[in-house]
């Protein structure tokens, strides 16, 4: 292939280029706020799974609470009623008297153990209060410093994207300036090369692979014609000759 050296040298800035857009392209994804965006999410999801166990406990107890002070309610209640009895005088059989003496005291009874199951429900019922509290204090607070990532991930992934929209634009200027075949070369080297399709001869040293050619290498680029399209022998990308190339 042949293609005029101004032509061939048009490819350096080309080159350039491209590793510039793949330079913003790795910066883009590892943007430091990707990583902390990633660790922030991780402590929002365990944060509100535990603030959502926190908040079925509170539900819980509110109902245990509930239920627990009906039943005090309903001994208090019946112990009225049975006091109410004893007090009016209408119990006549010593017998029966005492039985509603005997009921009275086992209600009494009954309904301090109930009071303090109530006691221990409200106590469990305000730890689960407290600890919703806090959990949801530290949701806010996590969930604050994801906003302030996201938002400072997004406005350097815009000031990339800008620069990358400029880059491409100009790409798109310099590639149309190249002939197409040689250009169809260089993207095909490009791909198999990771990235780099033409490389600078400078001082005998090819700058794709950083090899230094050896003399019948150095030979056979000086016997070749300047418009041939020559290759490095070693990494066999597009080898462009300048001034500075040591021939």
């Amino acid at each position: 292939m042949n293609a005029a050296p101004a032509d061939q040298i048009r490819l350096l800035d080309l080159q350039a280029l491209d590793l510039r857009l793949a330079q913003l392209a790795h910066k883009r994804r590892n943007l430091p706020e990707h990583a902390e965006i990633d660790a922030l999410s991780a402590d929002l999801t365990q944060l509100r799974d535990l603030l959502v166990a926190a908040q079925t406990e509170e539900s819980d107890t509110a109902r245990e609470q509930t239920k627990a002070e009906q039943d005090v309610d309903q001994v208090r209640q019946r112990a009225a009623r049975d006091q109410k009895r004893l007090d009016s005088g209408a119990v006549g059989s010593p017998k029966d008297l005492e039985n509603l003496q005997r009921e009275i005291a086992s209600l009494a009874k009954r309904q301090a153990d109930l009071e303090d199951v109530v006691l221990e429900v409200m106590e469990r019922r305000e730890s689960a209060q407290e600890r919703v509290t806090e959990l949801t204090g530290r949701v806010s607070a996590v969930q604050a410093k994801a906003d302030e990532a996201t938002a400072r991930r997004d406005a350097a992934a815009a000031e990339i994207d800008a620069e990358i929209a400029t880059v491409t634009k100009e790409r798109g200027i310099v590639a149309g300036s190249v002939p197409a075949d040689l250009l169809k070369l260089y993207d095909k080297l490009r791909e198999q090369q990771g990235g780099v399709g033409a490389a600078r001869l400078y001082q005998r040293r090819c700058e794709g692979c950083r090899l230094e050619l050896n003399i019948t290498e150095i030979n056979e680029l000086r016997a070749a014609a300047p418009d041939a399209v020559v290759r490095c022998e070693n990494c066999r990308r597009i080898l462009v000759r300048t001034p500075e190339s040591g021939l």
